[in-house]
């Protein structure tokens, strides 16, 4: 059987049949975006904010709705088990908050632990629309990774109640911090939360869209919107004469992987941006090898400096990946990617058209297409005007406000479909 998710195309948006589905195509829209900020920004943080602007800009109203994992240690362990799976003051308030405000839509990008899947109820009474975007797997697997000791790892998607990731301790290494996410999980699932709770389901790959189906939603419900830009930085010049790694320096990440792979003369420089439990053998690697650099973590405007110089980024990432910035970023610039040929990269990194693919963990194959690329500038310049190409056809803030605001509407079309049925029986 065929899948039904896609990306939106201008025939897939429905047509409208009447007035009020013309003012539906044609109207701005209250939008409610909501997410549960993590301890540490990362990459669902800079997406949520570059929507709400990317909205804003157009003309919708936007109200945010954020709280922060920073309150999470004013909060009992067995409550916070609770509240991962509902919230109740965050019902009340959300509630209270969608009926004064009558939005369109309430898009949701993280519920855990604070907000609660009590948000997706709060929701629906109100009568607006439901979208969630999957910014991970963490609906299918407790550590939202798939990814479990150096390896991929699927032994919870398709479950119902996720019991070898609570064995295993994925979430933050604890059974009890694990078991109240896959419990979470366990129970929208039974009592049918994520069937009829969630209008449109926003997967940011095609790899993506076929993990959430084969984790059990409902495959006429996902559709596919990749993460872009806050701004265009425009192509650079490529003449730094170094590779480029951007990225959170842990294992899952492949830091292991690149290190080896510039162990010997690779016939060029490294640079590293990025922090995180891997950065002391980093730092270590770059005290014994002239040819590595570590720059820690930079502000954002410099780590783009560095990918217009660049000759290439490396991604060498072991597990499936949501949506990588680093990578649409480095297309935006004009930087081709050698990846590993796993996941979400294996999708967005296309070998000979933005860039390279090599065995994820495979050190003596990312070595050998580092020196591909060395070795052939005249077929890396046409890879540097192939990728940029790649990101004005498709991760331009432009075409990505035709794609959400495409999901919104069908949303809400639906919800309306819905209410006019109901209304008729009543």
């Amino acid at each position: 059987m065929g899948r039904t998710c896609s990306v939106l195309s201008e025939q897939s948006i429905l047509r409208p049949q009447s007035a009020e589905e013309l003012s539906l195509q044609t109207r701005s829209l209250r939008v409610v975006a909501a997410h549960n900020h993590y301890q540490q920004a990362g990459g669902e943080d800079q997406v949520f904010s570059s929507e709400i602007n990317l909205l804003r800009e157009k003309g919708h109203q936007v109200i945010e709705y954020a709280v922060r994992n920073d309150d999470v240690g004013k909060i009992g362990k067995l409550s916070l088990a609770r509240y991962a799976s509902w919230n109740p003051a965050s019902y009340r308030d959300l509630l209270e908050l969608f009926q004064s405000t009558r939005p369109d839509i309430v898009h949701v990008h993280n519920t855990l632990p604070l907000i609660s899947p009590a948000i997706y109820y709060a929701a629906t009474a109100a009568g607006a629309a439901v979208v969630q975007t999957l910014h991970n797997f963490r609906i299918f697997c407790p550590g939202a990774f798939l990814h479990r000791k150096g390896t991929v790892c699927e032994k919870c998607l398709g479950r119902t109640f996720a019991l070898p990731g609570i064995l295993h301790g994925c979430y933050r290494g604890s059974r009890l911090a694990t078991a109240a996410s896959a419990a979470s999980s366990g129970i929208h699932r039974l009592s049918g939360t994520y069937r009829k709770k969630i209008n449109r389901y926003i997967a940011l790959t095609e790899f993506g869209a076929k993990k959430a189906e084969e984790g059990g939603l409902p495959a006429a419900k996902i559709r596919v919107k990749p993460n872009f830009p806050a701004s265009d930085p425009g192509v650079g010049s490529g003449n730094g004469g170094y590779a480029l790694f951007v990225g959170r320096l842990s294992a899952e990440k492949g830091i292991a992987t690149l290190l080896s792979a510039f162990e010997a003369d690779a016939g060029i420089a490294l640079k590293v941006i990025g922090s995180g439990p891997e950065e002391a053998k980093v730092r270590d690697a770059a005290v014994k090898n002239s040819q590595i650099t570590w720059l820690g973590r930079l502000p954002h405007a410099e780590v783009i400096r560095h990918m217009r110089e660049a000759a290439f980024l490396v991604f060498p990432s072991e597990w499936y990946e949501g949506f990588p910035m680093s990578i649409v970023e480095a297309f935006a610039c004009g930087l081709p990617v050698i990846a590993s040929n796993l996941g979400s990269m294996s999708t967005i990194v296309r070998a000979g058209e933005n860039g390279l693919h090599f065995e994820a963990g495979n050190a003596e194959g990312l070595r050998r297409q580092i020196h591909w690329a060395v070795t052939h500038p005249a077929e890396m310049s046409d890879l540097r005007l192939r990728a940029r190409r790649d990101f004005e056809r498709k991760y331009t803030a432009d075409k990505n406000y035709e794609l959400l605001t495409g999901i919104y509407r069908e949303a809400v079309r639906e919800v309306r479909l819905r209410q006019q049925s109901e209304n008729l029986f009543t």
